[in-house]
């Protein structure tokens, strides 16, 4: 689960648990971007992936017309580049705030690295 099943607002990550060892890590964790989709929307970049990029065999498969998976895979990209626009903008601010000496370089790299899809 990755948006609040009562609002859709994007859950955040606060603690990791190893089932091996359990430890656990807290903190403020950034998911992935493609995590950060709405349900449909990533159910379809899986789809879309699985099918091997082939959208005429994905529409179908889907039992629907290409134009209509064309426009759903459109909104597709409009999401994520608005995802990647938002990452792009917390990574500016962080590099502001080590600028300013509120953030350590060390978190901040740390920080970048999650929201580029880094462990």
């Amino acid at each position: 689960m990755h948006h609040c099943p009562s609002c859709e607002t994007e859950l955040q990550v606060q603690e990791y648990r190893c089932t091996g060892c359990a430890i656990s890590l807290r903190g403020d964790f950034q998911q992935p971007r493609l995590a950060r989709l709405p349900a449909a929307q990533l159910r379809l970049a899986e789809a879309f992936i699985l099918a091997g990029g082939n959208l005429k065999g994905l529409a179908q498969h889907e039992g629907i017309s290409y134009p209509t998976l064309r426009k759903r895979v459109d909104d597709l990209i409009a999401v994520l580049a608005e995802l990647v626009r938002q990452d792009d903008r917390r990574t500016g601010a962080l590099l502001d705030a080590v600028e300013r000496g509120t953030q350590t370089p060390e978190h901040a790299a740390r920080l970048i690295k999650e929201i580029n899809g880094g462990a």
